[in-house]
């Protein structure tokens, strides 16, 4: 009985150098649904007869706390799924604090409905990921 077998290289947990791009590191499919995300949360609607966008963040803080509160529990998802991005800490905590500033302002009766409606936490933090991934990226081509 002859039996062959393949020698393999160890698994050292490194990946293969390849020639990618350094874009193919991004996972674009999380981006995308990041967007669609803080889209639906901050500007999916207007408001009727006017120009002025809303989403879910704004809706919801009609129920003053808690409606604000469900809402960033959405709004850290976002930034959870951003950090998965390798963001550096700094980055993470302005976007937080974003996340932190809707939540404590958003949860004033009326003044904050007013305020989530303005304010678009979700869409500053996605506009400060992709600003990110852009300088990663054109300092990956240098």
């Amino acid at each position: 009985m002859h039996t062959t077998s393949t020698r393999r290289a160890p698994v050292t947990g490194q990946p293969a150098p390849s020639a990618e791009p350094p874009e193919a590191g991004i996972d674009l499919q999380r981006l995308e649904r990041l967007r669609r995300l803080a889209r639906l949360m901050d500007s999916r609607w207007h408001i009727p007869g006017t120009r002025i966008p809303i989403g879910l963040d704004g809706i919801a803080s009609i129920v003053p706390v808690a409606g604000d509160t469900v809402t960033a529990a959405v709004s850290a998802y976002i930034l959870l799924e951003a950090a998965r991005f390798g963001l550096p800490a700094s980055l993470l905590a302005r976007m937080g604090f974003n996340v932190a500033v809707d939540w404590a302002v958003g949860s004033i009766p009326v003044l904050g409905t007013i305020f989530d409606i303005g304010f678009k936490a979700n869409r500053m933090n996605l506009n400060l990921l992709h600003e990110h991934l852009e300088q990663r990226l054109a300092g990956g081509r240098r």
